[in-house]
């Protein structure tokens, strides 16, 4: 305590007793010219003065203040305990037993050199900076030039990183120029001594008038729609455009390096950090064993790092991509909890993470791992999901698609396991593609396999526990290996040609984190036989997409990289839906996720049947009648009318 003490005051107290003596030495000199003063009491007032001085400089907590963060405003503080230190030397002077030792001029002139002394050590930084400039302008050394930046949005974030700008060496390289912001109150006043000069439509202006180099965008909680209009705004500028990260990023960044990054395509949508029941995740996890099938891809590993953060007893990740499951392992699971190397994995029976490389239509062995582990949650994410690819392949298709779907589920029904989740697509909804037709069937299998497919008996004990079987429907993830946004940015990094299919074509997008976090939750919200539907926002024009992301590259769309459209592919449609005109989406506890009701109901028997025989015509790569049985049996879960006739 004592060295804290030490370390902390005494360095400031010596120095502000510095300027205490200096400054009675400069009033006492300057008043000495007029009148003949006697330097002996003037001593002694001088230790009254700096132990006054200091003891106020210390109530106002001016040694409790970190001072190379501090703002302009701090001045006042100096400001008032200068005032109170001199009205008490005032006092003392007055008072004084005998003769005055000081005139009352000394004492103000004093008071005023102290509060300039003050200020001055502690904002020494700045001082000496603007010294400096102004000494290398006279001898003409400009110093370099400096990225002139504007700041849309004059709230908390704009603010936070203004005075970042204004108080770290890492914003010595900018010129913080004006704010502008949409609220008519904040218009005209002024930020950490930057003036607000208007909204968001006077950014064009601004940007030429001023010569801005750089448009950062710092409003953290704001809609997609209006992101997109700001962005829209600033892409007529040639200025670069950065925006300012989540502000909980913002304050845990100790990097040396300002909170900024180039817009991205996720930026793009908008959407404000989805919240779940964190308890009710925690509850369905905690000590459970849990299995991950697909877990190389885009959707599973991120399953599988968040289903990490819930501590389950072991998790099971299994996929036949032998380097994504290497490459998952090695370098994204193994920081999490208490994961170390592979032995130190296989040696802690109670925290436990078991690669399974493995194909999930290899019955015998999925039946192994089943009898082995004993999964009590089943995340089913494995599918072939590249539309075009599977228009070549039908018998892939159905393969993995739906015959790995009813082996999992059978194999879950048998183990009696809690819950069985089927990660699904919106090109499920009136497909026009085998990838869309084969997750069609998925949903309708998942919707009825609490029965034996080879009948009607139950899978699960009536009376002992039965699987939970559920299915979750979303559209596209930003960022997944093959989608959109990744080839675009290749595209755009060997110089274009970006291929857009069509020119209106739209889908619906979501980060793979917000979607993983929305299945976890809606597999803690089943009862089973639910089709549920996450809240997807508004539809992306992928033309605009591919325009922005070479515009925020600093680049010019067919200018500098060409934009080359080559019609749709097979299988694909101009836009997506997220339910059919047969279905119904109603609102769940959480405002995220939608449970989806049909108002047509499939035939049991009909449908395993069907699905048999769809099977049957895949292991004989017999891919002209496969199709023609597959559109079939789509075409007739659409209607009661079909339902019935084939009954």
């Amino acid at each position: 305590m004592l060295i804290r003490f030490v370390r902390r005051y005494v360095p400031w107290g010596v120095i502000d007793a510095l300027v205490v003596a200096i400054s009675l030495i400069l009033a006492w000199t300057a008043r000495s010219i007029t009148a003949e003063l006697d330097i002996r009491p003037m001593l002694v007032f001088g230790l009254v003065a700096i132990g006054v001085c200091c003891s106020a400089n210390y109530l106002f907590r001016l040694y409790h203040r970190m001072w190379r963060y501090a703002s302009a405003g701090e001045i006042v503080v100096i400001g008032a305990a200068v005032g109170t230190s001199t009205a008490i030397l005032t006092l003392v002077d007055l008072l004084w037993p005998q003769r005055r030792p000081v005139p009352l001029s000394v004492v103000l002139m004093m008071g005023f050199f102290a509060f300039v002394g003050f200020v001055s050590v502690r904002y020494r930084r700045r001082v000496w900076t603007g010294f400096r400039w102004r000494w290398q302008a006279m001898r003409r050394h400009f110093p370099r030039t400096r990225t002139r930046t504007l700041i849309v949005g004059a709230g908390e974030a704009g603010q936070l990183l203004a005075w970042r700008f204004q108080n770290q060496k890492e914003g010595e390289d900018y010129e913080l120029i004006s704010f502008v912001d949409d609220d008519r109150a904040k218009q005209g006043m002024r930020l950490h001594g930057i003036k607000v000069l208007g909204d968001r439509q006077t950014i064009p202006a601004l940007v030429a008038h001023h010569r801005v180099d750089l448009i950062v965008i710092a409003i953290y909680n704001i809609s997609g729609q209006d992101f997109r209009d700001i962005l829209a705004i600033c892409e007529k500028t040639p200025a670069q455009i950065k925006v300012l990260p989540n502000i909980f990023d913002f304050i845990g960044n100790t990097k040396k390096v300002l909170p900024m990054h180039n817009v991205t395509a996720e930026d793009l949508l908008g959407r404000k950090p989805v919240e779940i029941d964190q308890e009710a995740c925690r509850t369905l996890l905690a000590g459970k064993v849990v299995l991950v099938t697909g877990a190389a891809g885009s959707i599973g590993s991120e399953l599988c790092r968040q289903i990490l953060d819930y501590a389950p007893y072991r998790l099971l990740v299994l996929d036949n991509n032998e380097t994504g499951l290497h490459d998952l392992i090695a370098t994204d699971l193994c920081t999490f909890g208490e994961i170390g190397n592979q032995e130190e994995i296989c040696a802690d029976p109670g925290q436990c993470l078991v690669p399974i490389i493995g194909d999930i239509t290899n019955q015998a062995k999925m039946e192994t791992i089943f009898q082995v582990h004993r999964p009590q949650i089943v995340f089913h994410a494995a599918a072939y999901k590249h539309v075009p690819l599977m228009e070549e392949h039908p018998d892939e298709a159905v393969r993995v698609n739906i015959l790995g779907t009813k082996i999992m589920a059978e194999l879950a029904a048998h183990c009696e396991a809690e819950r069985f989740v089927f990660v699904s697509t919106d090109k499920a909804v009136d497909p026009c593609s085998v990838m869309g037709a084969t997750k069609r069937l998925g949903e309708c299998l998942i919707a009825n396999c609490r029965w034996r497919i080879a009948g009607d008996e139950c899978l699960g004990s009536e009376k002992g526990p039965r699987t939970l079987f559920t299915a979750v429907r979303f559209g596209n993830v930003l960022g997944s290996r093959g989608s959109v946004v990744p080839t675009f940015e290749r595209q755009i990094d060997m110089g274009g040609p970006v291929t857009v299919t069509h020119p209106e074509m739209t889908r619906y997008f979501m980060s793979v984190r917000e979607a993983v976090s929305l299945i976890i939750q809606a597999a803690a919200l089943t009862q089973g036989g639910d089709l549920f539907m996450l809240d997807m926002g508004q539809r992306i024009k992928i033309d605009d997409l591919a325009r922005r992301l070479i515009r925020l590259r600093g680049l010019r769309p067919e200018v500098d990289i060409p934009i080359i459209y080559i019609g749709l592919r097979p299988g694909e449609k101009l836009h997506e839906d997220l339910f059919s005109k047969n279905e119904e989406r109603c609102p769940t506890t959480h405002p995220k996720i939608f449970r989806v009701q049909s108002d047509t109901c499939a035939d049991r028997r009909l449908l395993f049947r069907d699905i048999d025989e769809l099977i049957a015509l895949a292991e004989d790569f017999e891919n002209r009648k496969l199709i023609e049985k597959l559109w079939e049996v789509v075409s007739m879960l659409d209607g009661k009318e079909i339902e019935a006739s084939r009954r």
